[in-house]
């Protein structure tokens, strides 16, 4: 039996962990494939990883057909709505498959809108679902709050690979990810180098630069009994250490960059 792999189609089944790829190769080895690996033609749809795990060990598995697709972006819509259903998904690719969804609905409404209109007496179209409009309808879809989706487009755009992987493993949260996102390449390479910690660091030093710059509001007039000083400057000096530290944890991960990047080279 012919079986094709479509890495476009692949790359929208996020990669289990090696724990969990583990535990599915115990389950197939001891009690088959008890699954059947879903197709589209030849073109496998659903069941990557036991395909990959049965073939590597010689287990037998089913195939069934779906012939419902008309096209290859009706297969990724099936293959999103499908993991966007499962509760195992992380919240994280939830909010890139979602994404993904609105581009193909959008592209796709597009193009049905530049075809010329249908002549009478022509086969009906096929009603599309109504676009995604709005960061709300994306949120809604993966089950996250607009903010995230805010900041998983914000990683999408600007994090490096390494940066990526550790949000999508967990070693960072989405929210941190996206202060981090802001960083130069080498810097997130060396924050993500360093380990849950040094992210952590480096998330709270842009958190620091954006709140340093943040216009502030009118001085008041009150003064602080003990310190005689008002307010505001208070507020300012402090503004002025957080930009002082923050630019010092700048400094030190540009350094640890630069180590690392002639200890390589070496």
């Amino acid at each position: 039996m012919k079986i094709t792999i479509n890495e476009e189609l692949r790359s929208f089944v996020d990669p289990l962990t090696a724990i969990e790829y583990a535990a599915l190769e115990r389950s197939l080895l001891a009690e088959g494939c008890r699954d059947a690996l879903v197709l589209w033609g030849d073109t496998l749809i659903d069941g990557h990883n036991r395909y990959e795990i049965c073939q590597r060990h010689g287990i037998e598995f089913k195939t069934v057909q779906n012939t419902t697709f008309a096209s290859l972006e009706d297969v990724m819509l099936w293959m999103i709505d499908n993991h966007l259903a499962r509760r195992s998904v992380s919240d994280y690719q939830r909010g890139v498959l979602a994404l993904r969804k609105k581009n193909i609905v959008s592209t796709r409404m597009m193009q049905r809108a530049e075809q010329p209109a249908a002549e009478e007496g022509d086969a009906p179209k096929v009603p599309e679902p109504p676009p995604w409009n709005t960061r709300e309808d994306i949120a809604k879809a993966a089950r996250v709050s607009s903010n995230t989706i805010s900041q998983i487009e914000r990683i999408q755009k600007a994090a490096t690979p390494e940066l990526v992987e550790a949000v999508r493993t967990g070693t960072i949260s989405i929210n941190a990810a996206a202060n981090v996102a802001q960083l130069p390449e080498a810097m997130q390479v060396a924050a993500v180098a360093g380990g849950r910690k040094e992210l952590q660091q480096a998330a709270r030093q842009v958190r620091e630069q954006k709140a340093a710059t943040r216009p502030r509001k009118e001085p008041k007039e009150d003064t602080d009994a003990e310190a005689g000083e008002p307010a505001s400057t208070e507020d300012q000096l402090r503004a002025q250490v957080a930009v002082l530290r923050a630019r010092v944890d700048e400094l030190s991960a540009e350094n640890r960059a630069l180590r690392e990047q002639l200890g390589s080279q070496g």
